[in-house]
């Protein structure tokens, strides 16, 4: 009976565990702004299980996970984020995850190369994140200041406003002239 129990036909689960701290989340304006963005949703709520996953998992979910991050770079659905800057972190991200679907073809795969590509997904994932949340960010500063950072303004008695408060000028620096340095060597000609 005992030599049966330990012969049993059970998956054996592997301690070894690719565990990964959690990278950059979505603020909230960001997030409100991709709520509707089905393809964005998938890949977020699927990239989580890679953050503790097997070596072995994490090869067997690599295809599924190519293919989510192909149909999320396909179907961008917010204006701001149709940006070539975004596009080329999805493509980074998809080519890393296409990668990885690879090494699952690989019989002689190390657990250690798998272990590196599933932080470098990870890693650019939370790139991609840095990255909308940058462009919310400076959004709401705009928005703030009441400033189009696109068009450049000449700030020289100019009144400067935060929203709520009441305007007043600045005053621009005055700047000293830099002085010539004159070279006290000859030229013969």
């Amino acid at each position: 009976m005992q030599e049966v129990s330990e012969n049993s036909d059970s998956i054996k689960t592997s301690s070894n565990r690719i565990v990964n701290t959690i990278g950059e989340t979505l603020i909230p304006t960001a997030k409100k702004a991709v709520s509707e963005w089905e393809e964005y949703q998938d890949v977020d709520d699927f990239i989580i299980k890679f953050y503790n996953i097997s070596n072995g998992e994490a090869l067997s979910y690599a295809e599924e996970l190519a293919e989510l991050i192909q149909a999320m770079k396909d179907t961008v659905r917010v204006e701001k984020l149709k940006e070539l800057n975004i596009t080329a972190r999805f493509n980074v991200l998809h080519n890393e995850a296409l990668r990885l679907a690879d090494m699952s073809t690989i019989p002689s795969i190390k657990e250690e190369e798998v272990k590196e590509e599933v932080s470098k997904i990870l890693e650019i994932y939370s790139a991609v994140n840095s990255k909308i949340n940058t462009i919310y960010k400076v959004e709401e500063l705009q928005n703030l200041l009441e400033v189009d950072s696109e068009i450049p303004i000449d700030i020289k008695n100019k009144p400067l406003r935060l929203r709520g408060e009441k305007e007043r000028f600045v005053k621009p620096k005055k700047v000293k002239p830099k002085r010539k340095l004159i070279s006290s060597k000859k030229t013969i000609l």
